[in-house]
């Protein structure tokens, strides 16, 4: 007989036919309810055990988290906490479970705790939850995508090239590292290694981006990025997933649209389609707080804070505009800044944009026109600004609990402008004639930005470290499973 998925079960409730699931054991009870859970729901389906009619020895091994096939008649529930149960014919035990061994207990274990059991992690409420809501929100970003007309472009892993400028990247070679070889100079001969250069794991897919925009006209890359940052933060990953669009004959008011409607968007098919879940995280949300003073707790909900950003129009302001706006608030007179802003060029931390989005405004944020001292050699550099605070058509957009979700610019299309901003920055253009080639034959204006996927995941689901929303976190000292 075919198994059928107990989201599909709940979804349908076809009493009275004879059905086979098969799923994890959550709870045993009286030595005759089953929690069963298979992945597919966050929801437990009632499997009701003839415990006088089945082997004893049998019933002595359904144990907490151990793998079980039930055959038998959905029926109407009389019991409380379910509309359906299945009421058991035939039980088998697919993988028995040592309660004595098993790391995981039916208990609340701390997410400190089952972040060292990640391979483990996934059968608890919390991460089942969190794991089905970052599979709704990539379905939904290429949803999104495909209903605009833009081409999904997979961008090379390996790369020569640093997008960023940081230098943070991790090498890739084949070249004994105990042994290398070296040139005349000393220094390590690349020519003899397996690219024939310096290759190294990318930090984006945002240039050879572009060049498919150039022809293809909108596209967008969705895959994983790497930065050999030495940060040991809630916020930062040494392999993360990033979701980049390029859109050809686009500036930045075009850019900011697109960005705001794809949150939205994606956001809202969060709440139609996730919501047992989202409910979950609410849940424990709720009971966090509890241990907090009453002026840290959140002014809504999970579920009303989603809806909130779904609802509202992001508010658009410029660098210099924010500046201002912090230079003058108390907490800035008052010393509670760690970074106090003192003058127009400071790059803003976390703590400004989260001011700016969770005091002073209080809605999402979209900050553009940067100085160019702070920003990426790309970007394109406004038009009349005076020297020395020569500003960028660059776009951050801000969001509550997290500052910076996404970051972005219109590209700067002009040839001899893109040259000298370069060489002012030192990056070798001889290196980078591929991408110089796409303003020297046909360029136009356009326009693209950047999105940390586990920093979506974070807001939409309310966990609040990095490493919680992603399956297997890479982080400074840790390459664990």
């Amino acid at each position: 007989m075919q198994r059928t998925k107990i989201a599909d079960l709940l979804r349908t409730e076809p009493t009275g036919t004879t059905v086979l699931v098969k799923g994890w054991v959550r709870a045993f009870r009286n030595n005759q309810f089953i929690a069963l859970n298979d992945g597919s729901t966050a929801n437990n389906l009632q499997v009701v055990v003839d415990f006088e009619q089945t082997n004893p020895e049998l019933i002595q091994r359904i144990k907490f988290g151990a793998a079980i096939g039930a055959r038998g008649e959905l029926v109407e529930s009389q019991g409380k906490g379910q509309r359906i149960e299945l009421k058991v014919e035939h039980l088998e035990i697919y993988g028995d479970c040592n309660p004595e061994e098993y790391p995981l207990q039916p208990k609340k274990q701390t997410l400190e705790f089952l972040r060292e059991q990640a391979h483990l992690r996934f059968r608890t409420n919390t991460f089942g939850a969190v794991f089905r809501i970052r599979h709704a929100l990539a379905f939904a970003i290429h949803r999104f995508f495909n209903e605009q007309g833009f081409v999904y472009l997979h961008t090379p892993i390996i790369t020569a090239s640093d997008a960023e400028g940081a230098g943070e990247m991790f090498r890739v070679t084949t070249l004994d590292p105990a042994n290398p070889p070296k040139t005349e100079g000393g220094a390590v001969d690349f020519s003899q290694d397996f690219f024939g250069k310096a290759a190294n794991l990318t930090v984006s897919g945002q240039l050879e981006a572009e060049l498919g925009a150039m022809a293809l006209g909108s596209v967008y890359t969705f895959g994983p990025t790497f930065r050999a940052e030495n940060s040991n933060t809630t916020r930062h990953l040494a392999e993360f997933w990033m979701i980049e669009p390029e859109v050809a004959f686009a500036d930045l008011n075009d850019n900011m649209d697109l960005a705001e409607n794809m949150l939205r968007y994606v956001i809202s098919y969060a709440l139609e389609h996730c919501m047992d879940d989202l409910k979950i995280l609410e849940e424990r949300l709720i009971e966090e707080e509890k241990s907090k003073p009453q002026d840290q707790r959140s002014e809504m909900t999970l579920t009303e804070k989603l809806r909130f950003v779904t609802e509202s129009h992001f508010e658009r302001l410029t660098y210099t505009e924010a500046i201002d706006i912090l230079r003058n608030s108390n907490p800035n007179k008052k010393g509670k800044f760690q970074y106090p802003i003192e003058a127009w060029g400071a790059d803003l931390q976390s703590e400004h944009e989260r001011y700016l989005v969770e005091k002073h405004f209080k809605k999402p944020v979209i900050l553009t026109d940067y100085p160019a001292a702070i920003k990426a050699f790309y970007m394109r550099l406004n038009d009349g600004t005076e020297p020395g605070k020569e500003t960028v058509r660059a776009m951050d957009i801000l969001f509550p609990g997290i500052g910076e979700i996404v970051g972005g610019s219109q590209r700067e299309e002009r040839y001899d402008v893109l040259v000298s901003k370069m060489e002012a920055m030192h990056i070798p253009t001889e290196e980078m004639y591929w991408y110089l080639d796409t303003r020297r034959f046909g360029s136009c204006p356009h326009a693209g930005f950047g999105l940390g996927f586990e920093r979506l995941i974070l807001f939409v689901t309310g966990m609040t470290n990095i490493r919680d929303v992603i399956a297997f976190p890479r982080y400074p000292g840790s390459a664990e499973f």
